[in-house]
């Protein structure tokens, strides 16, 4: 029997007991990733801060460098999961082959960062009235550089806890591809509700924060492994911090341009959900021969 991505990480048969302490030890590790915001408090101390509105006040650099640590720190927490109460290793819960294949990582990358361009590029051309040249580059250069050293963390973890961890010890206990897939998709987006965007467009942005956790999953799924999905994250969070900020995203960034439109929601959902990823998909089928979509996005799970 072939070893399907989903598998690799069952045969031991642990329970989702595990899986809970796991998720529970790397939340804590990135609760330690929050200690130098304290530093930052204002002098009243908390109870005049509303969540981390506080950080809108620190220079942009500043506070992009401490939204990120957590995520550092939850990256080495995840490392410390995988070796000790699951003892399993990267790799396995990256991918059904057998080592992580980092040309599908770049490709992604690529991919998505061409197609992030493009979208911006089209959006400038078609309002330029809605975007102001915000380029300095004493700042820009700074947050370029820490955008590339820690960005990288922050979105391949979060592919490693929903397309590999969780995704894995869902299927251990649903026995099912296609509940994995709907659960960690579901919980992905939701877990975005706090984000700044939601205030700004309403709730109806969910469907896109959820829509693309359906598409990250497929994706993964039906590659067997989620480096694609890794190098896609990446370069949407990355290339999107370097190209454009606005004063209601989860990044305030020294980027090249700064949105100062009243944003639509119904145009991005129809263009991402409806045109971009089904397109996405279909190429990379193409590309990388997917087959038995049925049976990777739906049948029961072996042990």
């Amino acid at each position: 029997r072939k070893n399907f991505f989903l598998e690799k990480f069952t045969a031991n048969n642990k329970a989702f007991g595990f899986y809970l302490l796991g998720s529970f030890i790397i939340i804590t590790f990135s609760f330690f990733g929050q200690f130098p915001m304290l530093m930052f408090l204002p002098s009243e101390g908390s109870a005049g801060v509303v969540g981390l509105d506080f950080l809108n006040q620190l220079d942009s650099n500043l506070a992009l460098f401490l939204l990120l640590i957590p995520s550092v720190t939850a990256f080495f927490g995840f490392l410390f999961v995988l070796r000790f109460v699951h003892q399993q290793s990267l790799t396995m819960v990256t991918t059904a082959r057998n080592k992580i294949d980092f040309q599908r990582i770049i490709f992604g990358f690529v991919f998505w960062g061409t197609i992030s361009c493009a979208v911006f590029l089209f959006d400038l051309w078609l309002s330029p009235e809605s975007f102001n040249y915000n380029f300095e580059w004493q700042p820009f250069l700074v947050m370029v550089i820490i955008g590339s050293l820690f960005i990288p963390f922050q979105s391949a973890l979060e592919e490693w806890l929903f397309r590999g961890y969780l995704m894995q010890g869902f299927a251990s206990m649903t026995k099912s591809r296609l509940f994995s897939l709907i659960l960690t998709s579901v919980i992905f987006g939701s877990l975005h509700v706090l984000n700044p965007e939601v205030d700004k467009l309403g709730y109806g942005i969910m469907a896109y924060y959820i829509g693309t956790g359906f598409f990250f999953g497929i994706m993964s799924l039906m590659d067997e492994g989620i480096e694609l999905a890794i190098g896609f994250h990446v370069a949407n969070n990355l290339i999107t911090a370097i190209l454009v900020t606005a004063d209601w995203t989860a990044f305030q960034t020294a980027s090249l341009f700064k949105d100062v439109s009243d944003p639509e929601l119904i145009p991005e959902l129809v263009l991402f959900l409806g045109v971009i990823y089904p397109i996405t998909l279909y190429y990379l089928a193409k590309k990388y021969n997917w087959q038995n979509w049925q049976y990777k996005l739906t049948a029961r799970i072996h042990e």
